[in-house]
C-alpha cells in the first residue's frame, strides 16, 4: 500500500500531460497561437498535478505514524502501577506493533492483540483516505488547469517556476537534513560533556565505557578518554591507505597509458563489481584467509601476532578501497585534454615522462577526490574491523595488536537496554562529534590541495 499512492501520482501526471498536451496541439491544429509549445502546456500540467499531490502525500505520510498511535494510545486501558515506570507505555506500544505485524511471541493478552487489530485497521483505513484524497486532489488540480488553459498561458515560464522550485525544495531538504544530524549530534555531546568532563574525554588514555546499569550491579566505574580509539582507527586506515593509494595510482596508471583497449574494456569493469562486494564478505576473507596467514607468517619470523590485528583488517580494507581509487584516478587522467599529451610527446617527452610530469599533475584534483572518498570509506567502517580487528581499545601503534575503531565502538555502544541518557550512551554520539570534526578536516585539507593545482592547470 505503500507505493499505491506514488504510483497514482505519476499516473495522475501522465494523464495531465496527455491532456493539456493534446489541446494545446488542437488549438496550434487550428491556426491559433500560442505563446508556449505543446509540450510545455502538458509538462506544466503535470507539474503542478505532481507537485501538489506529492506535498500532500509526504505530509500525510508524515503525520500518519504519529496520528494513528495516539488513537491507539488513548484506547489502551489503564495499566496500573506499570503506567508509572519509565518507558512502560512505549514497551506495550511496541508489543502492539509487533502483533500488528504478525510477530506473535507466546499468547498475547487479548486486549493488546484488539489493540494491534485497531492498529491495522487504522492503517488499512489511512492508506484508503489517502489514495481518495491524492484521486480527488488530482483530477481537482487537472480539471483547473484545464480550465485555465488559453493560448496565451505562458506555460513554459510556469513549469521553469515550478521545476525551480523542486530543485530549490530538494536542496532545503539535503541542507536541513545536515544541519538536523550535526545539531542532534552537539545537542548529545553537550549532555554527554555535563557528565564526563572534555578534558577527560580528549586526552584520557583509557576507554572503559563500561558504567553499572543499576545500583546492585558491580560494574567498572568507566573510562571515556578517546584517545585509543582514535589512534586504532588511523592505524587501521594508515595501513589500509598505504596498500589501497599506491596499487589503485598505477592499476590506474597503467589502465589508461600502457594497457591495450581490449584489456582495459574487461578490467574496469571487473574492478567496478570488486566495489560492489558486500563489506562483511571482506570479512570472512580477513578472518578465514588473512588472519590465519598472517598468524603462521608471525610464528615463522617469531613475531607475537594477535588473533585479530589491524594489520589483518586494514590489508583487506586496503584491497576493498583498490576499485575507488582506480576508477577515481583512471576517470581523472582520461579527463586531461588530449592537448597536453600531443605537447609533451612533440617535445621529446616519453610517455612515462608526460604521464608523470604531466597528466598526473594536470590530474591530481581528481585523484585527491579518489583518495579522499577512500579515507572516508575507510574511516566509516565497521564490519571489516569488527570481524578482524577486534572490539577492545588499545592504545598501541602496533598493527600487530588487536585495536578497535570509533565506528565500531559507536555500534557497541548503542547496542543493549542501557538509558539513552546513560554516558555509555551518550559517548557514542561523542564520538560521532570527534568524527564528524575529523572528516571535515580532512575535506578542508583536500578542497585547499585541489583549488592550488586547478588554478595552475585550468
Amino acid at each position: 500500500m505503500t507505493l499505491m499512492p506514488f504510483v497514482l501520482l505519476l499516473v495522475g501526471a501522465m494523464l495531465a500531460y496527455a491532456v493539456n498536451h493534446r489541446a494545446a496541439a488542437s488549438l496550434r491544429s487550428g491556426g491559433a497561437r500560442l505563446h508556449s509549445s505543446p509540450q510545455y502546456h502538458g509538462l506544466f500540467a503535470a507539474l503542478t498535478v505532481l507537485t501538489s499531490a506529492l506535498v500532500l502525500a509526504l505530509v500525510w505520510l508524515a503525520l500518519d505514524g504519529a496520528i494513528i498511535d495516539h488513537l491507539i494510545r488513548r484506547s489502551l486501558p489503564p495499566l496500573g502501577e506499570d503506567a508509572t515506570a519509565p518507558g512502560a507505555v512505549d514497551l506495550v506500544m511496541a508489543e502492539i506493533h509487533s502483533l500488528a505485524r504478525g510477530q506473535t511471541f507466546g499468547t498475547p493478552e487479548p486486549w493488546k492483540q484488539q489493540a494491534a487489530d485497531r492498529l491495522t485497521a487504522f492503517r488499512t483505513g489511512s492508506a484508503v483516505a489517502l489514495l481518495a484524497s491524492l484521486t480527488c486532489l488530482s483530477i481537482g488540480v487537472l480539471t483547473l488547469r484545464r480550465r485555465r488553459f488559453t493560448p496565451e498561458l505562458r506555460a513554459r515560464q510556469g513549469s521553469e517556476r515550478l521545476t525551480h522550485a523542486v530543485m530549490f525544495a530538494c536542496c532545503a531538504v539535503a541542507l536541513l537534513t545536515t544541519a538536523g544530524i550535526v545539531a542532534a549530534l552537539l545537542f548529545e555531546t553537550a549532555k554527554f560533556l555535563q557528565k564526563v568532563p572534555l578534558s577527560e574525554f580528549l586526552f584520557g588514555l583509557n576507554w572503559e565505557p563500561q558504567i553499572p546499569i543499576r545500583e546492585d550491579q558491580v560494574a567498572a566505574s568507566g573510562a571515556f578518554g578517546w584517545t585509543p580509539v582514535l589512534v586504532g582507527t588511523l592505524v587501521v586506515t594508515v595501513v589500509a591507505l598505504v596498500v589501497a593509494v599506491p596499487t589503485g595510482l598505477f592499476a590506474a596508471i597503467y589502465l589508461n597509458e600502457f594497457a591495450h583497449r581490449r584489456f582495459k574494456r574487461v578490467a574496469k569493469p571487473v574492478l567496478e563489481v570488486l566495489a560492489g562486494v558486500p563489506t562483511v564478505v571482506y570479512g570472512f576473507f580477513a578472518i578465514l584467509v588473512i588472519s590465519p596467514a598472517m598468524r603462521r607468517l608471525g610464528d615463522a619470523l617469531g613475531l607475537d601476532v594477535a588473533p585479530n590485528s589491524a594489520l589483518a583488517a586494514g590489508l583487506v580494507m586496503g584491497v576493498m578501497l583498490i576499485p575507488f581509487i582506480t576508477s577515481f584516478a583512471d576517470d581523472a587522467l582520461s579527463a586531461v585534454p588530449q592537448a597536453l599529451r600531443d605537447g609533451a610527446l612533440a617535445l621529446g617527452s616519453t610517455r612515462a615522462e608526460t604521464m608523470l610530469k604531466v597528466l598526473f599533475p594536470a590530474a591530481l584534483p581528481g585523484i585527491v577526490g579518489g583518495v579522499l572518498l577512500a579515507v572516508s570509506r575507510a574511516i566509516g567502517e565497521t564490519m571489516i574491523v569488527v570481524m578482524a580487528a577486534g572490539l577492545i581499545a588499545r592504545l598501541t601503534l602496533n598493527p600487530l595488536d588487536s585495536v578497535t575503531t570509533v565506528t565500531v565502538q559507536i555500534v557497541t555502544l548503542l547496542i543493549g537496554d542501557t538509558a539513552f541518557d546513560n554516558p555509555k550512551t551518550l559517548a557514542a554520539f561523542a564520538l560521532g562529534t570527534m568524527l564528524f570534526l575529523v572528516t571535515l578536516m580532512i575535506n578542508i585539507l583536500a578542497i585547499r590541495v585541489v583549488q592550488k593545482y586547478r588554478e595552475t592547470y585550468d
